[in-house]
Order: C-alpha cells, then sequence, then structure tokens
C-alpha cells in the first residue's frame, strides 16, 4: 500500500497535466518523453509500472465530482480515469495518480477494463 501511495504521488509530481497534447490513441510513448498528458496518460503509466511489480491492476472510467475546496487537476465536468490495484485483503484498492488522491467517494465508477480500449467513455449500451 505505502509503495503504491508512493508511486501515485510521484506519478503526480513527474508528470505535467495538459489537455490537448495526447489522443485518445495516442502511444503512451508520447506522454512519457513529453512528461505530459491527460488522466488517461497517467492511469496507463501507472497500470505498467504496477503490473511489473506483478500486482493485479485495472483501468477505471468514470467522473470526478469536484468539491468547492478541492485543488484537483483534471476539469470539472469531465471524463476521468483513474486505477485500482489488487491488495488481497484490503481488496481493490483505487489511486487517482491525475490528482494524487487516493480512491474516495469523490470517485464515480462508471466502468472498469485493462486499459482505455476496454471501458471508452464514448461507447456502451443504454438499456432502459
Amino acid at each position: 500500500m505505502e509503495l503504491l501511495q508512493e508511486l501515485n504521488t510521484q506519478m503526480y509530481e513527474f508528470f505535467e497535466y495538459a489537455p490537448n497534447t495526447t489522443k485518445v490513441d495516442s502511444p503512451i510513448d508520447e506522454a512519457l518523453e513529453s512528461r505530459q498528458g491527460v488522466c488517461q496518460d497517467f492511469a496507463h503509466i501507472m497500470i505498467a509500472l504496477v503490473r511489473q511489480l506483478k500486482i493485479p491492476c485495472r483501468y477505471v472510467s468514470g467522473y470526478l465530482f469536484h468539491a468547492d475546496s478541492a485543488k484537483d487537476r483534471s476539469p470539472a465536468g469531465a471524463t476521468h480515469a483513474w486505477v485500482e490495484a489488487y491488495l488481497g485483503e484490503l481488496g481493490w484498492v483505487a489511486f487517482d495518480p491525475t490528482n494524487n488522491l487516493p480512491g474516495c467517494e469523490r470517485h464515480v465508477r462508471v466502468a472498469i477494463g485493462r486499459d482505455y480500449a476496454d471501458v471508452p467513455p464514448t461507447r456502451g449500451v443504454h438499456k432502459g
């Protein structure tokens, strides 16, 4: 848990949140080389690092509720992405490297998958 919290913080400090610097189909190398990107880039990079540690990790797509007092880098009203790592008895634990947050009640999960391609916010089925 401590290692992943530190990784979450390091991701936040190392990468600049910069909208429009990458696209949904941009290779992750672009974000790594420029040290900037958006939430999906940060999630993909963190997932790759956590999986190298042999810890199961998944991509989460959803929304982040922006409280008035929050100092979030991601914009209000936009879709958001973060990661969840499986930590044994603790179960799936969420980390938001974009905003250096642990998963909390402000994270509204819509879908989970291996990566963005599994759960893009622009694709789905509505039943009602």
